[in-house]
């Protein structure tokens, strides 16, 4: 076996990929000291290699033994075919899942995430909530079906606090809880669009979204939007040519853009939902996260029940607390509340009570106010970084608020081979396709400043640099 001397983890990567392939089943790879002598690279080097193999299947690590080529299990192939017949063509296809949810060893810069750090989260608040939880009637009784009237009750105060003079503030009885926003969205696409109607939705918009939607068979129409917003031009004329009842928009921080409207925007908009009699789903999944400027929901400027207002603390408290509210009211909300229990019957009371355990706590105001300053911190070093190593990237606005930065990349560029070559190198990016409803109007990348270890972010954007560099 001939090694070259290289400092690579790519490299040692390619030249045990080539070992590998003459080799036997089973077949013990050189030790890790060995490896770190012929390749003359780091031991930190060479177990990010072997790890990468790991991972691909090629090799299976022993521990306290050593690492070994996979051995093919050659196993009887089993005849699914009748599957076919029984289940028939599906109604409506799914889109895979999104970059954003897999995961990886921890030892790469992940930039794909649509998550929080845990360094971000009150940890302290939630692991107290848990321990008092424990202790209450939540742990072994039925909550109501539209949720734990307290945390109804936050939810609604939360949103009537932002209502100005004149307008009035929702009932809590107006809120249902939810194990979290996306089966909210596939609630409310299912009640208030139906299968087969057509549904606005900004473009490009939540990857989520148009997954709720795919899954309840909702005809997506899109919109142009860009770091301001949509275009309210076309807005108007989607609703005049499809019948549509219903826009899907992200008014604060969105994602994947970061746009936050205007004011002049926001009553535009509500003007043209109201002026067809639609509903404006508002997805305020991004109100914990402001930086430069403060989320003010589009549902505080109305009360006539135009807008259904959902907002999701799970990216905020902690991924394992699903919990999400929905505000709407008049005779939508008995709708959305009969499909919601259709779906799920009620929310884990104990969870419920967690959530309204750490928001209600004083502690939960000054996290997030320090959790402002880290988001500003992080996302201006990643913004500073892809100025500086990735100049062929166009940052059209850097957000005020939200986890990503939306990036856009030449027209030419392949982002499937940019993708794989950055993840071979260690550094995992998401493109920017699943968020387009239909076809992608460029190349995108969306990069999250919220993941772990920020210190890693210039050195991930170098990559993304060198990658797109030899294209």
């Amino acid at each position: 076996m001939v090694f070259m001397n290289h400092d690579s983890s790519a490299r040692i990567v390619a030249g045990l990929d080539e070992w590998i392939a003459t080799a036997a089943p089973g077949a013990r790879l050189p030790s890790t000291r060995s490896l770190v002598a012929r390749y003359g690279a780091s031991p930190v080097t060479v177990q990010k290699a072997l790890r990468t193999l790991a991972a691909r299947g090629a090799v299976e690590s022993r521990p306290g033994v050593g690492t070994f080529v996979r051995a093919v299990r050659v196993a009887r192939p089993n005849d699914h075919g009748w599957q076919t017949a029984a289940l028939g063509a599906p109604r409506h296809r799914v889109p895979h899942l999104a970059p954003a949810l897999r995961t990886y060893p921890n030892d790469v810069i992940a930039l794909h995430s649509g998550y929080p750090d845990r360094d971000l989260l009150p940890e302290r608040l939630v692991r107290a909530a848990f321990t008092r939880a424990a202790r209450g009637d939540s742990t072994v009784s039925r909550p109501p079906a539209a949720g734990l009237p307290e945390l109804q009750a936050w939810f609604a105060s939360e949103l009537g606090a932002a209502m100005p003079a004149g307008l009035t503030p929702p009932d809590p009885s107006d809120v249902i809880v939810f194990p979290g926003s996306q089966s909210g969205l596939g609630t409310i696409f299912r009640a208030v669009v139906g299968a087969g109607r057509p549904l606005l939705v900004e473009s490009p918009t939540y990857w989520g979204a148009i997954l709720a939607a795919a899954s309840a068979g909702v005809r997506l129409v899109p919109v142009p939007s860009g770091p301001d917003g949509p275009d309210p031009d076309e807005l108007e004329r989607a609703f005049a040519r499809t019948g549509a009842r219903a826009f899907y928009a992200q008014p604060n921080f969105a994602n994947p853009t970061g746009a936050r409207w205007s004011a002049g925007l926001a009553d535009r908009v509500l003007g043209t939902v109201r002026a067809h009699g639609a509903f404006l789903i508002e997805d305020d999944w991004a109100h914990d996260f402001g930086i430069d400027a403060e989320p003010v929901p589009l549902a505080a400027r109305d009360d006539s029940g135009h807008v259904v207002h959902l907002r999701s603390l799970t990216k905020s408290v902690s991924p394992t607390v699903r919990i999400a509210g929905i505000t709407a009211r008049g005779p939508v909300r008995e709708r959305i509340l009969a499909d919601a229990q259709a779906e799920s019957m009620y929310v884990s009371g104990i969870l419920q009570a967690v959530a309204l355990d750490v928001v209600t706590q004083p502690a939960w105001r000054t996290h997030l106010r320090h959790l402002r300053h880290q988001l500003a911190a992080r996302r201006d070093l990643l913004a500073g970084a892809l100025r500086e190593h990735v100049p062929a990237a166009d940052l059209p606005a850097v957000p005020r608020g939200g986890l990503n930065l939306w990036v856009r990349l030449p027209d030419t560029t392949d982002l499937t081979r940019l993708v794989r070559d950055c993840e071979t190198a260690g550094v995992i990016i998401a493109h920017g396709n699943p968020w387009f409803p239909a076809e992608p109007t460029g190349a995108y990348l969306r990069l999250n400043y919220s993941g772990p270890n920020p210190g890693a972010f210039p050195e991930g954007a170098r990559v993304v640099g060198q990658a797109l560099a030899r294209q």
